[in-house]
């Protein structure tokens, strides 16, 4: 009964919509890319503020998202990781295909941190069965569940090792998915600035399991407190996806399983168009949480 109840939810809010062969009237289509390089950039957000819906660009950077319908005049935002954000004015009615979009790279330096004397050890950040809970977790493309990874016992932390997601038997566990790294900075303790500023798409080799990502060279300092560890649903291929519902709905991508070990919800999920939202569903007085976990360096 439970996991049909977490299959249900997952139906009614992240079913995908396929539109790679529906018309493109009444649309705005178009292609992020880099300012300077003009090389596209794969699985940005684009979003229309007042509509709050969105799509996420396929991997050659190309999109496609309906005109606004409540408002004549909207905001389309454009949030590509590792650049600053833009926004586009758009009037209904007004001609928008096969725009190009440039977006301006940020310059961030990542500074690892450097041991002076003592010892580094491995430290287990997360989730600590090896048993998942009924049910399951899944998203459409541009959407996340970030899991916080809390420094329980207030240990001083290192650089971030690696990050491992409990893959499900079901769904498509092979297809490729974005690893995102955030603070706890945002509103009321929400992912907010992003810790890992490159794109890391990986694919699981199977389900029914937990998949490792060594992350030791990107030299990311671990906040004190501890970080989220996200995974984004991504788009493989020439397809396009929004946020509307579907007729025929088909699972998409990898469904990740929960865990109920915590007494507190420690994760959120993103939609694109809405932002961050604590999941605070409960069974039996137990959070659902995804089973998520990190290897940070620890420093005696």
């Amino acid at each position: 009964m439970q996991q049909r109840l977490l299959f249900l939810l997952a139906f009614f809010l992240f079913s995908p919509l396929l539109l790679s062969a529906q018309s493109t009237e009444n649309r705005i289509t178009g292609r992020i890319v880099d300012s300077k390089t003009k090389e596209p950039i794969p699985f940005s957000s684009i979003g229309l503020k007042e509509e709050q819906t969105g799509v996420l660009t396929n991997e050659y950077g190309f999109f496609q998202i309906a005109m606004p319908e409540k408002n004549e005049s909207d905001s389309l935002v454009v949030i590509a990781l590792g650049y600053f954000r833009k926004t586009i004015p758009v009037k209904r009615g007004t001609k928008m295909e096969d725009i190009s979009v440039e977006v301006v790279k940020r310059v961030i330096e990542l500074k690892g941190v450097t041991v002076e004397g003592g010892k580094v050890k491995d430290l287990a950040l997360g989730s600590k069965t090896a048993t998942p809970g009924e049910g399951m977790i899944q998203g459409q493309p541009g959407s996340q569940y970030a899991f916080f990874v809390k420094n329980d016992k207030g240990k001083k932390l290192g650089n971030i090792r690696s990050v491992s997601f409990y893959i499900g038997e079901h769904g498509f566990p092979r297809e490729p998915f974005r690893v995102r790294l955030y603070k706890a900075d945002g509103d009321y303790n929400s992912p907010n600035t992003d810790l890992l500023t490159e794109n890391v798409v990986v694919s699981a080799p199977g389900g029914g399991q937990w998949y490792t990502i060594d992350l030791t060279t990107y030299n990311i300092p671990a906040p004190e407190e501890g970080f989220f560890v996200a995974m984004e649903w991504v788009v493989s291929g020439d397809k396009f996806y929004t946020t509307n519902f579907a007729d025929n709905y088909t699972p998409y991508g990898q469904i990740m399983r929960p865990t109920f070990e915590f007494k507190e919800s420690r994760t959120w999920n993103y939609s694109i168009g809405k932002g961050w939202s604590l999941i605070t569903l409960v069974n039996n007085g137990k959070y659902y949480n995804a089973m998520i976990k990190a290897e940070v360096d620890m420093i005696k």
